[in-house]
């Protein structure tokens, strides 16, 4: 939800480019900024929680093994369908992380080119700033 959050945030800014003045282009990337910093965290959460589930998971495997081993048949039948559901569960939020990421990259990637047009849209060597005085002209 953090990567999801951080994409609309930069779509919603690539589409206001040009269009907010320095202080409010300053307000939108602190929020940027805190998203990031939010999406960081959870992404750091995710992979020890995922180390934690591949523990569980090699730990449930050799449990598994052992009842099999010790002739508790249906135990084994048990814990490696469990296993199972686990792995697809997994694979699931695998799946969703990886869609996230490159939704992520697509949304800053639209960011990167929208801020390149709006920088060349001004004819080259014209500035943004028009406050230069004209009388400061050396004749």
């Amino acid at each position: 939800q953090a990567v999801y959050t951080l994409v609309s945030l930069y779509k919603q800014y690539s589409n206001l480019l040009g269009k907010m003045n320095s202080e409010e282009v300053d307000a939108v990337w602190q929020v940027v900024i805190g998203a990031r910093v939010d999406m960081t965290t959870k992404q750091q959460e995710y992979l020890r929680l995922e180390s934690s589930w591949m523990t569980a998971l090699r730990l449930s495997e050799m449990a598994a093994e052992a009842a099999y081993q010790s002739g508790a048949d249906q135990a084994s039948v048990t814990a490696r369908s469990h296993i199972q559901v686990v792995k697809s569960q997994v694979q699931e939020v695998r799946l969703l992380s990886q869609k996230a990421e490159t939704k992520l990259a697509e949304a800053q990637t639209e960011e990167l080119i929208k801020a390149q047009g709006e920088d060349s849209s001004l004819p080259q060597g014209v500035s943004e700033n028009t406050d230069d005085d004209p009388y400061l002209r050396e004749d």
